[in-house]
């Protein structure tokens, strides 16, 4: 037997797998949830007093959020646009107060001799 190992090796997990070994499993419920492009996603929960089922699910399909009423799925949420601090700003201040306040920024380096120009 030259070239031979005695000892064979085996994987976590590679016996036999029945539920004499792994215990009874809890008892199901699958939920069907629909998004509003019509998939349909059938997740399944224990069935216990204590399991709260959630109202939404999000599609695996294309990412909307599910349902449980097919003919009123939820509405994909809003996203708002990148703003800049520009928008930011302009959404604070009306043009009158940005005048001022470029007035009196350039009045102020005007007073401290900032920028060379004369007026």
């Amino acid at each position: 037997m030259v070239g031979t190992n005695a000892i064979r090796g085996s994987r976590v997990g590679s016996g036999p797998m029945g539920e004499s070994e792994r215990g009874q499993t809890a008892p199901r419920v699958v939920v069907s949830y629909w998004c509003a492009n019509d998939h349909e996603t059938r997740p399944s929960f224990a069935q216990d007093e204590e399991v709260e089922l959630p109202d939404t699910w999000d599609c695996p399909r294309c990412g909307l959020p599910a349902g449980v009423d097919r003919e009123a799925p939820p509405q994909a949420p809003r996203t708002e646009p990148y703003k800049t601090h520009l928008a930011y700003v302009k959404e604070r201040r009306s043009e009158q107060d940005g005048a001022a306040l470029l007035d009196e920024a350039l009045q102020s380096m005007r007073d401290r001799g900032v920028g060379g120009g004369s007026t």
